[in-house]
């Protein structure tokens, strides 16, 4: 099947989110096609390149939204180039057109602006403004999709002064109240930013209606083609998700540049985005339970999700995994990003008291280059206080002094690569106070290393009953559970062969694979897209067995049926006469008719030695209300592993 890759700051480019993750997926499921939609974030993430591409990648679509346009507001003298309303394109919106984008941007500011304290719906479990967001929402993308974007006009005075109706109307929450026109400038630059993927040239034929499943990367800006290429062609969408794009919104938000009222429309615009994904996904997948839970507290639907851990490279660790060497029983290893959330502060003082307990402990840091301000600064606060607390010890009058600390950086010449981290170490510490998926501690569990970590994100789910787990900000607890490993060799080898063991179980390249291929079949055996251009050739001609023979069956038969009610008993035992064969085969085709809602069975041409009973056309059943709003298919069939090409 064609594959339809959506990606928001990452897969092909060389830096960037979910880059490694999308690339084995890729490369690991060569029989789909892939074709790429790629929105990249920066000039110096294109500047770096695409990696590598296998030779199943047809093609590559890409969007550089961090530009700014050519028409930056410009040309809005006497004749008012805004309040014209001129798209990206350079096609003057007429009067007809205006209207449209009026009550469009209306009904979407509408439900910005809508206060959060109403809650869900209880019936439907739609939060409020939830139909007027989508309205808004869709009815920009096809005034986009038919005039050729929306650039300038979501920069326009109108769409400002929508918004400061929209902001002033009953209902609205205090702080969108208290908005000022700067405010109501900035929210319309970053909403225009925002809704860029609806402005795009990809929703035809040929490209997103193409492609038989849409796959998101993750929600947000990425889910946004997936969204439109659902509402256009039918493609079902599935959404993946490592980490919650609206919780790294909420939590990334004190430090924006925006007042109050500008980062709560924000919010508010993010958190019905999210819902909206959630429900027009056919199936959303997420790297941990912790993702899964704030997943299902943003909107998705608990029966339409699926856990799916993201796999990882376990043959880089598999030479210390497999050693029977068990590191320096007395040192703890700390590895990862070095910055305030990871609290090496807590770890520290933590240290401080495993000393005292034992004197020949050490404590090795391991961490990337500092690649920010706050990093270096953060990296500088720990080093000086590593000093403070464990002054250079000397074994003599004359021997130099040396930390039971010590900050090393990955790739030297002492620890050239992660798996040399790890294995430095017969423990291996975590103690962040924030922390998604801990990858740090699946590595430690693919090098079969016993492990202490502080109670957060997916840190429980990962490590199960292989570690020891103990509260965020507590030092004491740390260096408690720090000693307890350290004085106990045979309990951290029995830990480490158990984490190893879990690690290779659930956290593999092959398991995530499995999942997403088992995934991929599933999607399209319930949503299966004909196309007519595939079933011809370059002149318009049909190809040979590009329709299966199943097709043409009445029924829809990639609908589960519903189990038998009761065992049918034969005539000669109940005693009743028998029925007419004419009878019992036009039965039989009203059954089958239901299958497919709103068509009527057609009458095919008996087979066999002689000419069969007339047969009357059953009625055409009553339509039944589809689950989800898209354009009625004809029956397809789609055989399973084995038995044909889905």
């Amino acid at each position: 099947m064609r594959i339809g890759l959506l990606t928001d700051g990452g897969y092909p480019y060389a830096t960037g989110e979910s880059r490694l993750w999308c690339d084995r997926l890729v490369r690991g499921l060569p029989q789909h096609e892939f074709d790429l939609f790629a929105l990249s974030r920066s000039a110096h993430q294109e500047d770096q390149g695409w990696v590598r591409l296998p030779h199943h990648v047809s093609r590559v679509r890409t969007a550089p939204l961090w530009t700014p346009e050519d028409g930056t507001l410009r040309g809005s003298g006497e004749r008012g180039l805004l309040a014209r309303l001129v798209t990206g394109g350079g096609v003057s919106f007429g009067r007809r057109d205006r209207r449209r984008f009026a009550h469009h941007l209306t009904a979407l500011a509408t439900a910005i602006c809508a206060t959060e304290d109403a809650g869900p719906d209880p019936a439907t479990g739609e939060g409020p403004g939830a139909e007027l967001f989508t309205e808004g929402l869709y009815g920009l993308a096809e005034l986009a999709r038919e005039r050729g974007g929306l650039h300038l006009a979501l920069r326009s005075e109108t769409t400002v002064r929508i918004l400061e109706a929209a902001s002033r109307a009953r209902g609205t929450g205090r702080t969108v109240q208290s908005a000022t026109v700067v405010d109501h400038l900035a929210f319309a630059a970053e909403l225009e930013r925002v809704l860029r993927p609806l402005s795009l040239d990809w929703y035809d034929q040929e490209s997103l209606g193409a492609v038989d499943l849409c796959h998101a990367a993750s929600g947000g800006a990425a889910a946004l083609p997936g969204l439109l290429a659902k509402r256009f062609f039918g493609v079902p969408l599935l959404v993946t998700e490592h980490g919650v794009q609206l919780r790294t919104h909420y939590l990334s938000a004190p430090d924006a540049p925006f007042g109050a009222p500008v980062r709560a429309l924000l919010a508010n615009f993010h958190a019905q985005l999210a819902a909206e994904v959630y429900r027009q996904a056919a199936i959303v997948t997420a790297g941990n339970t912790h993702v899964r839970r704030w997943q299902q507290r943003c909107g998705a639907d608990p029966a339409e999700q699926r856990t799916v851990y993201p796999g990882m490279a376990a043959e880089r660790f598999s030479p210390v995994g497999e050693d029977d060497d068990a590191g320096g029983p007395d040192t703890l290893v700390w590895v990862g990003r070095i910055e305030p959330a990871k609290d090496l502060i807590a770890l520290l003082h933590a240290f401080a008291e495993v000393r005292r307990a034992e004197p020949d402990a050490r404590l090795r840091i391991f961490g990337a280059p500092a690649e920010s301000d706050e990093a270096t600064t953060y990296l500088a606060h720990c080093r000086a206080l590593a000093a403070q607390l464990f002054p250079d010890e000397a074994t003599g009058a004359h021997a130099e002094g040396v930390s039971p600390v010590s900050f090393e950086e990955i790739g030297g010449p002492e620890v050239p690569d992660l798996a040399e981290a790890y294995a430095a170490g017969g423990v291996i510490v975590l103690s962040s106070v924030v922390e998604g998926f801990p990858i740090s501690l699946v590595e430690s569990m693919f090098c079969g290393r016993a492990t202490v970590s502080t109670d957060v994100g997916a840190v429980v789910e990962v490590i199960g009953g292989t570690g020891l787990v103990v509260p965020p900000r507590n030092p004491r607890a740390l260096a408690d559970a720090c000693i307890a490993l350290l004085r106990d060799p045979e309990r951290r080898a029995r830990l480490g062969a158990a984490a190893r063991a879990r690690a290779l179980e659930l956290f593999t390249v092959e398991q995530n694979l499995a999942a997403f291929r088992g995934i991929y079949l599933e999607l399209i055996s319930h949503a299966p897209v004909r196309r007519e251009a595939d079933a011809v050739d370059a002149d318009g001609e049909p190809l040979l067995f590009a329709t299966p023979a199943e097709a043409r069956l009445l029924g829809h038969w990639t609908q589960p049926q519903p189990p038998a009610t009761g065992a049918r008993s034969p005539s000669w035992a109940a005693g009743a006469e028998p029925e007419e064969e004419g009878a019992e085969c036009a039965g039989e085709l009203e059954q089958v008719a239901a299958g497919q809602p709103g068509r009527s069975p057609q009458r095919e041409p008996a087979s066999g030695p002689g000419p069969g009973p007339a047969l009357s056309p059953a009625p055409a059943p009553e339509p039944v209300a589809a689950r989800r709003s898209g354009p009625v298919r004809e029956p397809v069939c789609v055989c399973g592993p084995g038995d044909g090409d889905a």
